[in-house]
């Protein structure tokens, strides 16, 4: 569907995916839509307040996501979880781990939450079992359909690197894009 009053689009990394947020503004009829990764999630026609605000969840509740429009010059903000996009990417780079890579021509995604030691896998959240070893711990889980997988978690020896990551398929180590 066309997307004639777009006006902002943001780019927000979550545990199961980069997700593409697209917000339509109508200047004279105040009309809002949100789009997630293509999709509507939220229309309103006609809005007398040509500025404000407008939240949705995403990942069920777990995320907030409030789009403001403020000012004369109507300027746009995204938040997540009351802190803006900024901030938020930031911490996000501190609390995950990601590793995209391509095999036998299909891309996956897998993403360790560092606090949870939850796993996504190309979307999802997957069952995994942790294992506590001496440097540290091994989270085993499945990659689908058969593959299998585990992400140890050690320390590097050096204090301002702190803990390491690596995410090892089928006896092959992933390597992240910044390694």
């Amino acid at each position: 569907m066309a997307k004639s009053d777009l006006v902002a689009d943001w780019d927000v990394e979550l545990s199961d995916k980069m997700h593409k947020i697209q917000f339509e503004h109508g200047s004279l009829s105040g009309k809002r839509v949100i789009w997630v990764d293509d999709e509507e999630v939220m229309r309103k026609d006609f809005v007398f307040d040509l500025v404000g605000s407008e939240t949705f969840n995403l990942m069920g509740n777990r995320m907030k996501i409030s789009i403001s429009c403020e000012g004369f010059d109507y300027m746009y903000t995204l938040t997540v979880n009351n802190v803006n996009l900024e901030k938020f990417t930031k911490q996000q780079s501190l609390l995950l781990q990601t590793w995209n890579f391509e095999d036998r021509g299909n891309k996956h995604r897998v993403v360790l939450e560092k606090d949870s030691l939850d796993v996504w896998a190309d979307g999802k959240k997957v069952e995994t079992q942790i294992e506590f070893v001496n440097d540290g711990t091994v989270t085993h889980f499945t990659l689908e359909p058969d593959k299998s997988a585990w992400i140890m978690a050690g320390h590097s020896g050096k204090r301002k690197v702190g803990m390491v990551y690596k995410l090892v398929i089928d006896g092959c180590e992933i390597k992240t894009e910044d390694s």
